[in-house]
């Protein structure tokens, strides 16, 4: 069944499908330390699919090879809502879920054993030079209490790679600044130990003193980084803040929330850092994530000679 077809997906999960999908995801998260928006978007990818094999009555459980490349079939012909590297998200949610039913034999198959993974484009992230950095850190007005919390923020999650959930759930117990460290629970629940340097710690300083009493206001609050009522930060207000304070330093290109973990490893194997301490301190688990890094900095070699080389 064509997804340009109508009705595309059944209204519903079925009670099956549903709970089949929680069981999974229960594991997942017992087992891996799964994140709340991985596990949201493998229930997502999984439960789309249910609702589509329910029109041909089919159960999830009970999908063969031929209606999962019927599936992707009926996707790729809505290229621009299902892109590759959706395609790619689903059909890792797929093999794990078929793999866990084989583990607990509630089938002896595996549908997606056979099937390729679409090759995706190799994805550039977007990083800042360092001045770009410095004028993004001008944005804030240090002289009142929120311009110092960004300041500080600003200057953590560049010095210390943090990723935004990281930055935004950062409690106060977990910062020492008499040592210049924090420790992070990344994805997975794994820990690491990360140095925050000279100049991070200076603003952390001034905000815990003179502007997260403030913004506190008595009430008690193991976050380090609160909003103007007292509540803990959101990834969303950290991607309002950094975009604003972009477009005040005259920063107009395009930013994402990670921009400043970026410009961290960037900068890092720019000048000179071992790649296994920049996976380390970014508490990447595979070493290929972080290498991706190194593309980047030839790339900007590559357009720093093209731009300033007589013959270039």
């Amino acid at each position: 069944m064509s997804l340009e077809s109508a009705p595309i997906f059944a209204e519903r999960l079925t009670e099956e499908d549903d709970a089949a999908i929680a069981r999974f995801l229960d594991r997942l998260w017992l087992e891996r330390g799964l994140s709340a928006n991985t596990q949201l978007s493998y229930r997502s990818d999984l439960a789309l699919f249910a609702r589509w094999l329910a029109l041909q009555s089919v159960e999830l459980t009970k999908a063969v090879e031929g209606d999962i490349q019927g599936y992707f079939a009926a996707r790729s012909r809505d290229a621009q809502k299902f892109t590759p590297r959706s395609q790619a998200r689903l059909l890792s949610a797929l093999r794990q879920f078929y793999r866990h039913l084989v583990m607990d034999r509630q089938r002896s198959d595996d549908p997606t054993a056979k099937l390729e993974s679409p090759k995706l484009p190799r994805r550039l992230p977007k990083t800042l030079s360092e001045s770009e950095v410095i004028k993004i850190f001008d944005g804030p007005d240090v002289n009142t209490d929120l311009g110092l919390r960004d300041r500080a923020m600003l200057e953590l999650m560049y010095a210390s790679g943090l990723r935004v959930s990281e930055l935004v759930k950062l409690e106060l117990p977990r910062v020492n600044i008499q040592h210049g460290v924090v420790q992070v629970v990344g994805k997975g629940g794994r820990e690491r130990l990360i140095p925050m340097g000279e100049e991070a710690m200076e603003w952390i300083k001034r905000y815990l003193q003179n502007a997260r009493p403030t913004l506190a206001d008595g009430a008690a609050s193991d976050w380090l980084f609160i909003t103007g009522r007292g509540e803990p930060m959101t990834r969303h207000n950290f991607w309002h803040l950094i975009k604003r304070h972009a477009a005040t330093g005259g920063v107009h290109i395009p930013l994402s929330p990670h921009t400043l973990r970026h410009a961290f490893a960037t900068h890092l194997l720019e000048h000179g850092a071992d790649l296994r301490a920049v996976q380390s301190l970014l508490g990447h688990a595979d070493l290929s994530t972080t290498q991706i890094y190194t593309h980047v900095t030839r790339q900007r070699l590559r357009d720093m000679h093209q731009k300033f080389h007589p013959r270039g």
